[in-house]
């Protein structure tokens, strides 16, 4: 079941973009499990797209943060 703040956010995003894909977690448990959801509308190949990009968005800030720590 997506939460409330989840729906906010994805209604407000479905006016005015072409597509999106939307993931929010909520905090860890004490046992250390999230519940994760993720949405997405328009094209599932944009989405695809999309989700693409941010992972290598992602691996490229991991890798310049392991820089810094080794300099």
């Amino acid at each position: 079941m997506k939460s409330d703040m989840h729906n906010r956010i994805r209604k407000l995003l479905e006016k005015g973009y072409e597509g999106y894909v939307l993931v929010t977690c909520k905090p860890a448990t004490g046992d250390g499990k999230m519940q994760v959801e993720m949405s997405y509308d328009g094209d599932p190949v944009l989405a695809a797209y999309l989700m693409e990009g941010a992972q290598e968005y992602l691996e490229e800030e991991d890798a310049d943060s392991e820089m810094e720590l080794l300099s």
